[in-house]
């Protein structure tokens, strides 16, 4: 009997091989997925963090004599000290307003005004507005009983988010740390990017794609996510010390609007009205209202200083990367959704006017 193959069983075989491989592929890169997955936000937000520093970590490594890890751990505790201080803040701000809250309630001093009448007349949720409303100014004790399913519902919810938020700020921590790290090793992994752009590019391609990929994470960082912190700084601080209620959750609205491109004007000046009709017209009020609205308007000063340094990003990648990050993963979804999605619009684009040359009509005739 012949021991040959025929073409057919050749191409079958073939097939057969080429189709176990990636089957075995597929299920090493899947395990491989599963058993990293729980660490892909914080890598992310370290290599974040490491590009967006590398310029400093540059400056610095040079004035201390080109030594890698003095740089890396000073510009490490440089900025935790600076992050240190709005969590502390933030944390005293929220301590004393809950403890306000509860010496109000234990009290009773605790009373709503009743309603106008007017509110009765207004169309379609006037009344049930107003009866609402008129229970709560005259028995709130039986509306809470009335509602507490809902306002359980609530209370829950705002500890989830809470809870998120102390869980984010560790994993910044972590990530200013791993950081670090990755600045100390820098060049290594610039040659790793780059070898692995040009794997997937083509080596003609790979570096011009790692450095896209470098200013964009760069300047989004710089020009978005920087700005907000700035400006949370810089307004939170005013906040604090003009001893407004509140003031670490307002700083931190003012934080996450400045993230999705929003005017920090719609917190900064409703608390100006706050203060004014509160305190009076004095110096100290006139300086907090000019300070603090000069301060809301802040980004529109560092973002052409800062976001123009980089590419050009539009604001509304920006602001779906934002809320679709917060939706899919919380309060480190806000950070790092912006710049992963400002990469893929730079990376698309890219592609787009990649386009290969066509051939012109003289060199169609000669062939």
């Amino acid at each position: 009997m012949s021991s040959t193959l025929t073409p057919e069983k050749a191409l079958s075989g073939g097939l057969l091989d080429v189709l176990i491989r990636a089957g075995l592929i597929a299920i090493l890169v899947i395990f491989c997925f599963r058993i990293f997955r729980p660490f892909l936000d914080l890598m992310l937000w370290s290599v974040i963090l490491a590009i967006t520093f590398y310029p400093l970590y540059c400056k610095l490594k040079r004035r201390l004599g080109n030594k890698d890890g003095p740089a890396a751990t000073v510009i490490v505790l440089v900025a935790l000290g600076v992050l240190l201080v709005p969590i502390y803040l933030l944390g005293l701000s929220l301590a004393t307003s809950a403890q306000h809250a509860l010496t109000v309630v234990k009290s009773g001093g605790f009373h709503i005004p009743p309603p106008s009448e007017s509110i009765a007349s207004w169309p379609l949720v006037g009344e049930r507005l107003y009866a609402v409303w008129q229970q709560a100014a005259t028995d709130l004790t039986s509306l809470a009983q009335k509602f507490s399913p809902q306002l359980k519902g609530v209370s829950l919810t705002l500890l989830g988010k809470l809870a998120g938020l102390g869980m984010g700020l560790l994993m910044f921590i972590a990530a200013l740390i791993i950081a670090g790290i990755i600045m100390a090793f820098a060049q290594n992994g610039h040659r790793s990017a780059v070898q692995i752009a040009s794997r997937i590019f083509g080596p003609s391609k790979g570096p011009k794609i790692t450095e896209l990929c470098t200013s964009t994470i760069r300047a989004v960082a710089q020009g978005v996510v920087g700005i907000a912190f700035i400006q949370m700084l810089l307004i939170g601080v005013a906040f604090v010390l003009m001893g407004i209620p509140g003031a670490g959750l307002l700083a931190l609205a003012v934080l996450l609007l400045g993230i999705m491109q929003i005017p920090a004007t719609l917190i900064t000046i409703p608390v100006i009205v706050f203060v004014i009709a509160t305190q009076g017209v004095s110096v100290a009020t006139i300086v907090f209202s000019v300070y603090v609205f000069v301060a809301g308007l802040a980004d529109n000063v560092l973002k052409p200083l800062l976001l123009g340094r980089g590419v050009a990003v539009p604001m509304p990648v920006i602001l779906i990367g934002a809320l679709g990050g917060m939706v899919t993963n919380g309060i480190i979804g806000l950070f790092i959704g912006p710049v992963i999605l400002a990469v893929g619009y730079q990376l698309f684009w890219q592609w787009v006017e990649d386009q290969p040359h066509e051939i012109a009509p003289a060199d169609q005739a000669q062939a």
